[in-house]
């Protein structure tokens, strides 16, 4: 039986293995499907990274979908049931690395715009395509140099859905509307080493660190809102001393996390935290990373028709959620864009086995379609 126009792409798109940053050709596939349907192309290559940048149309509304050629190692192979760029399809699940997270979003996207071209080949506004093969890695010269290139020349993204994995049970389950922030701290404690035996000729940065970071984990830092959860504080890394359980250390380092809410901001959180360390007269450098700031689409165009089409197909409305990591909509959010996620199902992503119902996709790609006619259709 011959495979349908989305299986078809989605299997090309999988059998490339395109690791972060390598795109290995899956980005021509797209483009050239797209230059068929008399999109503009713009290659952007920035570092290690290649982009695109695909634009139909001059006028206003400029919507927009985003995604990642890029894929996370496949790891042990000896673990996987198939090879894991050998798209295979066993009992309706379509197998590989990518399938989920996010190339079979990528061949959704394209087949339901060559459909509602082909339904409406003068549609209002303008569509494009802003792809990286960035997303897995370091996220320095992928989406968000893309959005720095468009910002410079005044050519704003107004709608944009990202075709991130977003779905828990089946597709279009849960729609994400927006995402926490990310920040990291890399706090080093400063004391002075010395024989466990001579405590006062020492100072143990361990034992000054702990009440400050009881504090730091026991302040409530927002309650959250209507979507988002409270702001949380975690220590994934922490570590002291030479090894010897005779000596005290000289320094202590810790790191920590806060996911935080649109109620707060990154300065906010700097200046709390430099105010706790500062109360308990530690001797420390504190580097910060910012990862992201928190994103929120809960009103406009673009919620109520992504909506309005995952409810047409699967006849049953999305729950909007802002849980999980971070994703590329941060950096197209600063534009001032409405942005959302509407993908497959999540459960597979980054494991072995990786995998997608090939009805997803078919549905999916539906989903995006009805998306398009709510906002684009004359």
């Amino acid at each position: 039986m011959t495979d349908s126009p989305v299986l078809a792409l989605a299997k090309d798109l999988i059998s490339r293995k395109s690791v972060t940053p390598e795109d290995a050709g899956c980005q021509q596939v797209m483009i050239e499907r797209l230059k068929a349907l008399g999109f503009e192309i713009e290659v952007m290559v920035f570092e290690d990274t290649t982009n695109f940048w695909a634009r139909r149309g001059t006028q206003a509304p400029l919507f927009a979908f985003a995604g990642h050629t890029d894929v996370v190692p496949a790891g042990n192979l000896d673990h996987w049931d198939t090879a894991p760029f050998e798209p295979t399809v066993i009992d309706g699940m379509l197998h590989g690395r990518g399938a989920a997270d996010m190339k079979g979003s990528l061949a959704c996207m394209i087949v339901a715009v060559e459909r509602f071209i082909a339904e409406n080949p003068d549609h209002n506004g303008s569509i494009a395509f802003l792809i990286t093969s960035d997303e897995e890695g370091p996220f320095i010269n992928g989406t968000t140099r893309v959005v720095d290139t468009l910002m410079a020349r005044n050519e704003p993204i107004d709608m944009c859905i990202v075709g991130e994995p977003s779905s828990t049970n089946y597709v279009g389950d849960v729609v994400k509307n927006g995402r926490r922030g990310s920040i990291t701290g890399d706090l080093k404690v400063k004391g002075v080493q010395g024989h466990v035996a001579y405590p006062h000729l020492a100072k143990n940065p361990v034992h000054h660190a702990l009440p400050a970071l009881a504090e730091l984990a026991a302040t409530e830092w927002d309650k959250g809102n209507d979507y988002f959860p409270p702001t949380s504080f975690q220590i994934p890394n922490l570590h002291a001393g030479t090894g010897a359980s005779n000596v005290v250390p000289g320094e202590c380092d810790v790191q920590f996390n806060f996911r935080f809410s649109t109620e707060l901001t990154d300065v906010a959180i700097k200046e709390k935290v430099h105010a706790i360390l500062d109360k308990h007269a530690l001797d420390y450098d504190l580097k910060w990373t910012l990862s992201g700031h928190p994103f929120l689409t809960d009103q406009g165009s673009l919620l109520k028709s992504v909506v309005s089409g995952v409810t047409e197909v699967n006849e049953e409305a999305p729950q909007l959620l802002t849980t999980g990591g971070t994703s590329d909509g941060r950096f197209i959010a600063r534009m001032g864009a409405q942005v959302v996620e509407l993908g497959p199902v999540n459960a597979t992503i980054h494991k072995v086995n990786e995998c997608v119902k090939v009805e997803d996709l078919e549905k999916l790609t539906d989903m995006y379609q009805h998306t398009l006619n709510h906002l684009l259709a004359k």
